[in-house]
């Protein structure tokens, strides 16, 4: 089973290193980020099950870097921040927080509060509708199964993965080693090509079930999903 990824952001090395040890001792991975800008970089590039956001930082402050981490992603996000009052609190949650902590806090309570947000988070995904319709193809997630006019497509595990993946967030664009660690996992270390033979074996697939071309090829980029 793969383990949670946690960006933690914060300029203090401190306090990244404190949460650190603790997120591991609990089983998560953890990246790092000491301003926004890098956090930024590093949230478009991979994927996080969860990021932890300090809101006084250099570069870009932490409700800007969640407000544009919102423009695109539902991550759950938690804030940080040595003022504990009001104002920052109501800012950060109306910017799409998902819970907020102020400095000093116990590294205990905020593995408490990260389970209670991801558990959250589990539910709400559990309500939400489970089928992808794609202009005449429909996509079930617990079937996991892709199907054009009623009719089934029967594709490999990491083919409707990629599928998914690119139809849940359709119109963005997702560069091969996007797509590679997203669906193959971060420690998987094989060539980009992968993506590429996967998409190609897709696109004949669907293709040869009378559907149109959904996955388009974005030159210098790599691919998205969009239905013109």
């Amino acid at each position: 089973m793969n383990r949670l990824r946690v960006l933690v952001v914060d300029d203090e090395d401190k306090i990244r290193q404190v949460i650190r040890i603790y997120l591991t001792n609990e089983g998560f991975d953890v990246g790092e980020a000491e301003d926004g800008e890098k956090a930024l970089s590093m949230f478009r590039v991979s994927s996080w099950d969860l990021i932890i956001l300090d809101v006084m930082m250099p570069k870009l402050d932490g409700v800007t870097v969640c407000q544009e981490i919102r423009k695109t992603s539902k991550v759950p996000i938690i804030m940080l921040t040595a003022k504990n009052d009001e104002v920052d609190r109501i800012l950060g949650l109306e910017f799409g927080a998902d819970d907020y902590m102020g400095k000093p806090f116990s590294p205990r309570e905020l593995i408490a509060r990260i389970k209670a947000v991801m558990r959250r988070m589990v539910t709400n995904e559990k309500a939400e509708e489970h089928l992808i319709n794609v202009t005449g193809m429909s996509i079930n997630l617990i079937s996991r199964e892709v199907s054009i006019q009623d009719k089934v497509i029967t594709l490999t595990p990491k083919e409707f993965d990629l599928l998914a993946l690119l139809a849940r967030n359709q119109g963005r664009s997702y560069s091969r080693e996007q797509l590679l660690e997203m669906v193959w996992g971060f420690d998987y270390f094989g060539d980009v090509r992968t993506v590429d033979t996967h998409i190609n074996r897709l696109r004949d697939k669907l293709r040869a079930a009378g559907a149109a071309n959904y996955i388009k090829t974005v030159w210098g980029i790599g691919y998205k999903i969009d239905v013109e």
